[in-house]
C-alpha cells in the first residue's frame, strides 16, 4: 500500500477512456488503430487470465500508462499512447506476480508483442488493499467503520501487523487524533488544539476490537484472508495514465483541469499548488504563504472562478488564497482574530460570487460557515451545526453554492444535507433515505440539483431542491 503513495503517484484518473467493443476485440486496438504493445497475460492456473492491469513505463519518464485485460487474457496500447522507447512492464492482479521481470522495446509503426506469464504470489500481504483487510477481517461493520479514519495516513496493514493489546491501541488511538489529517508517517503533522480527541477511555471499544484482528495474541492472522475479484466486462476497457511527482511528501489532493487541458492540484501536506502538464509530464509549483507558523500546512479545495483565477482554501493556516495564473501572485484572506484560533481550518469554497461578491467557505474545525466578502474582506459567520434536527453530533466536509449562491453543505459525520439561503439565511436540513451514509462532497449542476458522495453508504446522491426528494 505505501509503496503506492511513496513512489509519488498522481492519484487520480487522469485520462479515462471507455471503448465499447465485442468481448473478443482487442478493444484498444480496433478503437484506435494500430497498437504500440499487445500481448497475452496467462498463468497456470487460471490460463488466459481477464482484468490484469498491464502498466507500461518508458526509460527515464515520469508517465506510466496502464491497460487491463479482456475475457481472452488480451491488452493492447494504443499507438497515440505510447511512442518509441524501451518499456519496463508490471503487472496488478492481487494473489499473482509476474514469472520473470519483463519489458519491451518499442519502434515507431510497429506493434510489439509481449505476452506476460503470471505465477502465484508466495507473500499476499504487500499486495493487499485496505478494502481487502476490511472484507477479511472479522467483526460487525459498526466495529469496521471505525477504521474509515485511519486510511486517510496509512494502510490498514500497519493496524493488523501490529502487536498492540487493548490498553495500548487506547492510548495509540489518543496520541493519533493529535495529527492533522494531513500527516504522512514520513511528515507527521501535529494539531495545535490541546487534549483534542478526549482520553484513552474513550476509545476502550475501538481498542479491543482492534486488538482482536492484529497480532497480539497470535502469530499469524486466524481469519482467511480475502481479496476482491478483479474487474471483468466493460470494466476492464480502460485507460489509465499516471503521473510520478518529484517528492515523497507531495500529496495530490483536490485536481481540476482548466480550459488549456493544464491540471491544477492542491498539495494536502505542503505549501504548495502545482501545474502538470499531462502531454509531458511536466510539473510547476507555487509555493503559497505561510501564514501560522508551527501550524499544521497544506491545502485542500481548489477552484477556477469565471476570470481564470484559482482559489484555495489554506486549511490549518486559517484563510483562503487566490492565485492568478497570469502575475503568478498569491494574495490571501486570512479569517479573523476572533475566528482564527487553534481549531481554524477553512477547507472549501462555494464560487458563485459573480452573483453577490460573496464566497462561502467552511471551517472544519469549529463545523461552522463563512462567507467572504471579497471587495471588503470581511466574514460573515454561520453555525448550522447548532440546529441539527437530532442529537447526534455533526461535521461538515463538502460545500458548493447554486445559480443564486445558496450554499449547500454535507454532513459528514451523519446523514444530511444542509442548505443556508443567501438572502433570508433561513436553514434548511435534507435527510438521506440511507441511513448514516456520511455524505461528503457535493456539486450543483447546471439545474441547481446537487450530487453528492455518501462516504459510507457506498451511493451516490442527488438531491432535487426544488422538491426537497433525494435520489
Amino acid at each position: 500500500m505505501r509503496t503506492k503513495i511513496f513512489s509519488l503517484l498522481l492519484a487520480f484518473i487522469l485520462v479515462f477512456a471507455v471503448f465499447q467493443a465485442s468481448p473478443s476485440s482487442t478493444y484498444a486496438a480496433e478503437s484506435q488503430g494500430p497498437a504500440a504493445l499487445a500481448g497475452q497475460v496467462s498463468s497456470q492456473e487460471e490460463g488466459p487470465m481477464e482484468g490484469v492491469v498491464v502498466s507500461a513505463k518508458k526509460d527515464g519518464s515520469t508517465i506510466t500508462v496502464s491497460v487491463i485485460t479482456d475475457n481472452k487474457g488480451h491488452y493492447s496500447f494504443p499507438a497515440n499512447r505510447l511512442d518509441a522507447g524501451h518499456y519496463a512492464l508490471k503487472i496488478r492482479a492481487i494473489g499473482y506476480n509476474l514469472a520473470a521481470p519483463a519489458a519491451a522495446d518499442l519502434a515507431a509503426q510497429k506493434t510489439a508483442t509481449a505476452d506476460l506469464k503470471l505465477v502465484k504470489t508466495k507473500n499476499l500481504v504487500p499486495q493487499m488493499t485496505n478494502a481487502d483487510w476490511l472484507l477479511s477481517m472479522p467483526g460487525t461493520e459498526d466495529q469496521k467503520a471505525y477504521l474509515l479514519n485511519c486510511v486517510s495516513c496509512h494502510t490498514l496493514e500497519r493496524v493488523v501487523r501490529s502487536t498492540h493489546d487493548a490498553d495500548e491501541f487506547a492510548q495509540l488511538i489518543t496520541r493519533m487524533n493529535g495529527y492533522a489529517q494531513v500527516s504522512q508517517p514520513i511528515k507527521p503533522q501535529r494539531r495545535m488544539e490541546p487534549n483534542r480527541g478526549g482520553g484513552p477511555e474513550l476509545y476502550r471499544q475501538q481498542a479491543e476490537f482492534l486488538a482482536t484482528i492484529n497480532l497480539s495474541a497470535v502469530t499469524q492472522w486466524e481469519y482467511p484472508l480475502k481479496t476482491l475479484p478483479r474487474p471483468t466486462g466493460k470494466s476492464t476497457h480502460v485507460i489509465i495514465t499516471e503521473y510520478d511527482l518529484p517528492r515523497p511528501t507531495i500529496q495530490p489532493h483536490d485536481v481540476i483541469v482548466d480550459e488549456h487541458g493544464m491540471v491544477w492540484y492542491t498539495n494536502f501536506g505542503e505549501q504548495f499548488i502545482g501545474k502538470l502538464d499531462p502531454k509531458t509530464g511536466a510539473l510547476k509549483e507555487y509555493p503559497v504563504p505561510l501564514l501560522k507558523p508551527g501550524y499544521p500546512e497544506g491545502l485542500l479545495d481548489i477552484e477556477e472562478d469565471k476570470a481564470g483565477d484559482f482559489w484555495l482554501g489554506m486549511m490549518f493556516q486559517g484563510a483562503l488564497a487566490k492565485f492568478d495564473p497570469k502575475t503568478e501572485q498569491i494574495k490571501t484572506y486570512p479569517l479573523p482574530p476572533e475566528f482564527n484560533d487553534n481549531s481554524a481550518q477553512p477547507n472549501m469554497l462555494g464560487m458563485r460570487y459573480d452573483v453577490d461578491g460573496k464566497i462561502w467557505t467552511d471551517s472544519a474545525g469549529h463545523y461552522d460557515i463563512f462567507r467572504l466578502d471579497i471587495k471588503t474582506g470581511n466574514y460573515e459567520r454561520f453555525e448550522p451545526m447548532k440546529n441539527l434536527p437530532d442529537s447526534r453530533p455533526g461535521t461538515i466536509y463538502g460545500i458548493d453554492s447554486d445559480s443564486r449562491n445558496n450554499i449547500y453543505f454535507t454532513d459528514f459525520a451523519t446523514d444530511y444535507i444542509g442548505r443556508i439561503d443567501a438572502e433570508t439565511k433561513k436553514l434548511t436540513w435534507y435527510q438521506t433515505p440511507t441511513p448514516q451514509s456520511r455524505p461528503r462532497r457535493i456539486e450543483t449542476d447546471s439545474q441547481d440539483r446537487l450530487y453528492f458522495g455518501e462516504y459510507q453508504g457506498n451511493r451516490i446522491g442527488m438531491l432535487d431542491a426544488k422538491t426537497g426528494k433525494i435520489k
